[in-house]
């Protein structure tokens, strides 16, 4: 191979394909600029398309500079499929916008110079009727449109008379309780509702049974002096109200397993206070704290194997429901003021005193107590749609409980034990304990079992 077949001249004319068919042609600038115009002058003479040219007032098609027909089909379809000839905007300048239904009565009444008003106005109107304002006189010739159908409004009634007829209509009305705290990280307000379906399950595993009958040396009213103290106590080393309901709950489910003899009863009922205060206070009392409490009755070591022996026998159970639980979800649930809080707690520890309260469960003492209170306090209604939602009981349920606990607080005044009666006489507890016990309660409770006096 020679060197003048590697040469760049010789490359390219081999494999240029159009110097292949035009080998010797060379073109000069001013050939191509008269086969460039030829071939614009060819392009006006094709045939123009139907659809989507823009149309003058005189029926001429737009053009442009150079004489092609402009191609507005693209833009001119979307959203108008029934194109008409319009004139164009004063001053002969094309219209580069889409022509809608307002627009083209526009142009049309700017053509005819208000000539065809009334057919402008039928355009505008739209096809259903406006409602009418005040003072307006409207011509039923305006309405171009039949009215409404009625088939619509059939099945309406129809679907009401349904709900109607399931009780749709009468679905009772439920407040969100825990709207205030969805902020709140530790309500935990996405659990807190299957956290209380699941109290509400395992609550009667942790119920102490009536135990009166194994028990030779106590009875009910040696109990109820012994909570007596007990609340006196826990106000002394002012303790939180959790530790409280779960040292009775203590004192109740062991008394429930074992015999205790009389002399052993407050030793119970201390060792049962420690292990309640281990397990809801930060800082619990000492034991020694507690012997003095006793008046030196008993000693550390007592205390500490009673303590031993009370877990032994309930097997370390001590995570349970207690009534305290309830009472806050359901203080909650009546939207409460504290006149209504305080009324609910001195109700719930008032029949945790007596022995007669223990046949009921915790949840069904913590509504009582809320039901009682609402009658006493003379709230209207005294059982809510709410109440029986986050409850789960009727007022028909609760009723044979609330009977009892409103006895019991229109004898609480005439009582040697007045722990709790003076602890709600206070102003700072609201002084609920001078409220007049619920009269319609009382009038219903001739059936009660009547509490030993104490």
């Amino acid at each position: 191979m020679t060197t003048s077949a590697l040469s760049p001249s010789s490359s390219s004319q081999s494999l240029n394909p159009h110097r292949l068919f035009y080998p010797k042609e060379k073109k000069s600038k001013k050939s191509k600029n008269l086969q460039e115009r030829a071939i614009m002058a060819t392009r006006t003479n094709m045939p123009e398309q139907v659809r989507g040219v823009p149309v003058a007032a005189d029926g001429a098609k737009i053009q442009n500079k150079n004489g092609a027909v402009k191609n507005r089909r693209a833009l001119g379809d979307i959203g108008n499929r029934n194109l008409v000839s319009v004139p164009l905007a004063q001053g002969g300048k094309p219209i580069n916008r889409p022509i809608t239904r307002s627009f083209r009565a526009q142009l049309l009444a700017n053509a005819n110079g208000g000539e065809n008003k009334a057919h402008v106005l039928a355009a505008k109107k739209p096809q259903q009727p406006l409602v009418p304002k005040k003072n307006l006189v409207v011509k039923k010739a305006a309405v171009s449109s039949p009215p409404k159908s009625k088939n619509v409004t059939y099945s309406s009634v129809l679907s009401a008379r349904s709900k109607a007829a399931c009780g749709v209509t009468n679905k009772p009305k439920i407040l969100d309780i825990d709207e205030s705290d969805k902020d709140n990280h530790l309500a935990a307000v996405e659990y807190v509702e299957d956290m209380y379906s699941f109290y509400k399950e395992v609550e009667k595993e942790s119920q102490p049974k009536m135990y009166m009958h194994i028990q030779t040396e106590m009875n009910e009213k040696m109990r109820a002096i012994l909570v007596d103290w007990l609340l006196e106590v826990h106000v002394k080393f002012e303790l939180n109200l959790e530790t409280l309901y779960l040292t009775v709950n203590i004192i109740d489910r062991f008394l429930s397993v074992k015999a205790v003899p009389k002399r052993e009863l407050q030793l119970v009922g201390i060792s049962a206070l420690l292990i309640a205060s281990k397990y809801e206070e930060i800082w619990p009392p000492q034991v020694n704290d507690l012997v003095y409490v006793t008046d030196n009755a008993y000693n550390n070591k007592q205390i500490l194997v009673m303590e031993k022996t009370i877990l032994g026998n309930l097997e370390w159970y001590l995570t349970v429901p207690t009534q305290y639980v309830f009472l806050v979800r359901f203080i909650k649930a009546s939207v409460s003021d504290p006149e209504m809080e305080n009324m609910v707690h001195f109700l719930a520890e008032l029949g945790m005193m007596h022995y007669d309260t223990l046949k009921f469960c915790p949840s069904m003492l913590a509504a009582s107590a809320v039901y009682t209170a609402r009658c006493s306090l003379n709230k209207s209604p005294a059982w809510t749609d709410t109440l029986k939602f986050h409850t789960g009981y009727s007022e028909s349920e609760i009723m044979e409980c609330s009977k009892l606990l409103a006895l019991h607080h229109s004898r609480c005044g005439e009582s040697k034990l007045r722990a709790v009666y003076k602890k709600y006489s206070k102003i700072e507890n609201g002084g609920v304990a001078l409220v007049s016990p619920a009269k319609s309660l009382l009038s219903s409770a001739a059936d009660v079992k009547k509490p030993l006096s104490a």
